[in-house]
């Protein structure tokens, strides 16, 4: 058979980024998965997004793509601002008391019982009334929301939720709008209009034939401008300079360079830049977060219980299938990123417990050695870790909670000299 059609070796080393992660993990981490966070890149990131906010225009971080009061302290300071986005009630809550002085506006539409345990868990100096825009998408939940203030003596800031074209629900047709800008206006001792959100993320994912990206952001604010026109003309003692305008998203939010009728763009993801953000829009976005995994074991050959003729075959035709590695934990909604050439086998599967991986020789790991993965998306794979691991310019600098885990990380003794406060780092950023 001609060399040409055999499988050609794909694996390669640790790059000397990925190589200088491994060594500093391999003395000073937490010897078990975890999810690292590199701040120069995070940095990177952040100056490529205050590029795109200009005068009248603020940034709104998405609190769901970053789940971690550390690191959406460190998000805030460092990008200058000071508005967040908000998806769980839980973390609402944990949010409201650890920024009381920041605007929240909900990413989505909450059952009526979430926004009754969120007062029930107010505590502190965050003022709801002022600072807090629920998310309304249909006048039946208008209505559950203005029993709710009714009975509590609530005043509620309302964002209603827009359907420019992601079709995922939201106020589509002006009528129903119209319905709920009156139950708004006739309850001005409960209820205040806050504006409006329209999320568009199919601008930047639909095929081409459906339009160029340019195009169908036009038709995204021209939706916009038509529902705010019902405002301005049926509504006017609604309208006001101070209402919150909001659209954009990760996917789209440098399409809002020059436009003057959005005045609130939320970002979240483009920050980390998972691997589901591999988009034309974020090219100069370098990703900044990655699972690494350690190498429990490494085996010769591929050995498939019950099939060893299997094994022995694939690994004789396949040079990337020589090696056997287990890794501590496994299954996550990421992609292998380093060492190159890595794959897992189909008649083994996954495992959360001691995930097989082969490799060739070329990969060059051994026990002990970590494998970096990418994540495909922020908010369902960060929630799975403790505390991350915060790098600067390779080292270990601290560690970071996600929302809704106990796990302070390791002891930082060993790097006392360059250990320093989240606030103290954004600071120089």
């Amino acid at each position: 058979m001609p060399a040409s059609l055999w499988p050609q070796d794909r694996g390669a080393p640790h790059d000397s980024y990925f190589s200088a992660i491994n060594a500093e993990l391999r003395r000073n981490g937490p010897a078990r998965p975890c999810l690292v966070i590199d701040l120069d890149r995070l940095d990177h990131n952040i100056a490529l997004v205050r590029q795109v906010m200009g005068p009248g225009r603020s940034l709104r971080i998405v609190a769901k793509s970053l789940p971690s009061l550390a690191l959406l302290d460190y998000v805030l300071l460092a990008s200058g601002s000071s508005r967040l986005m908000a998806f769980h009630q839980p973390f609402l809550s944990e949010e409201a008391r650890r920024f009381p002085q920041v605007d929240i506006l909900l990413g989505k539409p909450m059952p009526v019982r979430a926004a009754a345990a969120f007062y029930d868990q107010l505590q502190g100096p965050f003022d709801a009334a002022r600072q807090l825009q629920w998310l309304l998408d249909t006048p039946q939940r208008l209505a559950q929301y203005l029993t709710l203030a009714q009975e509590r003596g609530l005043s509620m800031r309302i964002n209603i939720e827009l359907d420019v074209g992601l079709h995922r629900g939201g106020v589509a047709e002006e009528k129903v709008l119209a319905d709920m800008l009156e139950m708004i206006e006739r309850n001005p001792a409960h209820l205040t209009f806050g504006g409006f959100m329209g999320y568009e993320p199919h601008v930047a994912k639909l095929p081409r034939a459906f339009g160029t990206q340019v195009q169908l952001h036009e038709k995204v604010l021209q939706r916009y401008q038509d529902f705010m026109q019902v405002v301005s003309s049926s509504y006017p003692k609604l309208f006001h300079p101070g209402l919150t305008l909001n659209a954009g998203g990760s996917m789209s939010y440098r399409l809002y360079g020059e436009q003057p009728l959005i005045n609130d763009i939320s970002v979240g993801s483009a920050f980390l830049k998972p691997a589901d953000f591999d988009l034309s829009l974020l090219a100069e976005h370098q990703p900044a977060m990655f699972i690494a995994a350690p190498v429990l074991k490494v085996l010769g050959g591929t050995r498939i219980p019950g099939a060893d003729w299997i094994g022995k075959t694939a690994a004789w035709w396949n040079p990337n299938r020589r090696l056997t590695y287990f890794l501590y934990g496994g299954h996550w909604l990421a992609r292998y990123e380093s060492p190159r050439g890595l794959l897992e086998h189909p008649m083994m599967g996954y495992s959360t417990n001691q995930q097989f991986v082969n490799g060739s020789a070329a990969t060059g790991l051994a026990p002990d050695d970590y494998v970096f993965l990418r994540p495909t998306q922020s908010e369902a794979v960060m929630l799975q870790f403790g505390a991350m691991v915060i790098l600067r310019q390779g080292k270990i600098i601290d560690y970071w909670p996600v929302l809704g885990s106990s796990d302070p990380g390791p002891s930082l003794e060993y790097a006392s000299q360059v250990q320093t406060t989240h606030r103290e780092i954004a600071s120089h950023a």
